[in-house]
């Protein structure tokens, strides 16, 4: 993609080019992922063998947004993903084409512009089509790791939004909350909506899938469940209004 678009002249995305614009993705996804952590970093293995993007305010040039890409051939190299740690992931080893998985994904804490969301997902389709990525993944997470306040939520994903089985991730974690198993409960749908993550109601007006399971993942303080969208899936008028965010 290139490395720098502009959306309504207000955001600057681009991929981080040095080790200080690592370093500055790391101290914000701290704030954003470990209880306003300022003063330290959020890094892990896996961000030496991602792209990544930041969002910028360009008035002030302060990092709003970023989040990191890992791109895989196809599903052969699924166990080499940050979700292979949580997921099983053996039903997708078989899936034939590009794959790529986004992760990390934060804005910053006080800041509110769905632009900011916009603006990232139209460089991630810049870079999907580029890349002729097939299938795109994740882990969508959910803030604490309490399940009540999110039951409606829950119950939704499960009445409406399953993998297919053919794609289905299956139980690794050591403490997950089987959602789509235990709730038979009709989901109040304004509550479910409330209470959705951005990220997540993104990928699912796209035609985005989940897991029948939540990952409690008390290191960062997160419910998060399985996430993948099949390129092709999504509906042509969501696909062209992406396509001219991404210029």
């Amino acid at each position: 993609m290139p490395r720098q678009v502009w959306f309504r002249g207000k955001y600057l995305i681009r991929q981080a080019t040095c080790p200080a614009d690592l370093v500055a993705a790391q101290s914000l996804r701290a704030q954003a992922f470990r209880s306003g952590n300022e003063g330290g970093l959020d890094c892990d293995t896996f961000d030496e063998k991602c792209l990544h993007f930041l969002v910028i305010e360009a008035a002030t040039e302060i990092l709003v947004c970023c989040f990191r890409v890992l791109p895989l051939q196809d599903g052969r190299e699924i166990s080499n993903s940050y979700s292979a740690q949580y997921y099983e992931l053996t039903a997708l080893e078989s899936y034939p084409h590009r794959m790529a998985e986004m992760g990390r994904f934060c804005i910053r804490p006080g800041y509110s512009d769905p632009d900011i969301l916009r603006v990232a997902w139209g460089a991630m389709t810049a870079y999907v089509d580029e890349s002729e990525i097939g299938l795109l993944f994740g882990c969508s997470s959910f803030a604490g790791t309490e399940t009540k306040e999110y039951l409606d939520t829950f119950a939704m994903l499960r009445a409406r939004h399953l993998a297919p089985p053919r794609w289905l991730p299956r139980i690794k974690a050591p403490d997950v909350f089987r959602f789509a198993a235990r709730l038979r409960r009709k989901p109040d749908v304004k509550k479910a909506m409330m209470c959705m993550p951005p990220l997540l109601r993104t990928y699912l007006l796209m035609g985005g899938w989940v897991s029948d399971h939540a990952v409690v993942d008390r290191h960062m303080n997160t419910l998060h469940v399985f996430t993948g969208l099949e390129i092709r899936a999504i509906p042509p008028a969501r696909k062209k209004l992406l396509r001219a965010v991404a210029g």
